[in-house]
């Protein structure tokens, strides 16, 4: 499996960007890829039944995409949300690389691609996008939803995709017991294997 590493910070092999044709937001896109990253050759299938079922984005303010990959999801908000301003982020840096190469690519100006660390703590995110990296493990997979659902700004809402033989309940019970009362967790749909989870923060 070319891409499993694509958690890694550092991918082992040569950064060698190739083209990807793919549909988002409805048409179809000319962008790049490359090996050792999250799903090279196209959108897998939990991203895209996220694409595919959640609401649109949050028409202003900021929004996040958690785990970036190269790009599809950030790429969406930026394209079904263009006076908002999306925030990507991955550990690895092919990905961040990709996402605002990706981005340039499609005259987007309002995503900015980074490693988690480089994102003002101050921020705060009306909408919030994920196909979370399940398989970095459970304390890893906990630790990076905590550091960033509850920056929900209040009202706002994060849609995680998660595969349901890769634990998509005990998440969500997880979820529920360890953000504090002001956060609602629930589940909104499922599709091919896959459950849409809901975060929502209480509005003031």
């Amino acid at each position: 499996m070319e891409s499993a590493h694509y958690f890694s910070a550092q991918p082992a092999g040569p950064f060698t960007r190739k083209p990807l044709t793919v549909e988002l937001a409805g048409e179809q896109r000319q962008l790049q890829t490359s090996s050792g990253i999250f799903s090279p050759d196209g959108i897998d299938k939990g991203t895209a039944v996220l694409l595919a079922d959640v609401p649109a984005p949050a028409p202003q303010g900021n929004l996040l995409d958690i785990g970036c990959g190269w790009g599809p999801i950030a790429l969406t908000m930026a394209l079904r949300a263009p006076h908002a301003r999306v925030y990507a982020v991955d550990v690895n840096e092919r990905c961040v690389a990709l996402t605002n190469e990706n981005a340039a690519l499609l005259g987007l100006e309002n995503v900015t691609a980074s490693a988690p660390g480089d994102v003002d703590p101050e921020l705060r995110f009306d909408t919030i996008w994920s196909n979370p990296p399940i398989r970095i493990g459970k304390d890893e997979l906990h630790a990076l939803l905590l550091l960033w659902l509850p920056r929900l700004a209040p009202g706002g809402s994060a849609w995680l995709v998660v595969q349901k033989n890769l634990g998509s309940d005990s998440l969500q019970r997880w979820l529920t017991a360890e953000l504090d009362s002001s956060f609602s967790v629930t589940r909104e749909s499922t599709s091919k294997s896959f459950r849409i989870l809901r975060v929502r923060k209480a509005s003031r």
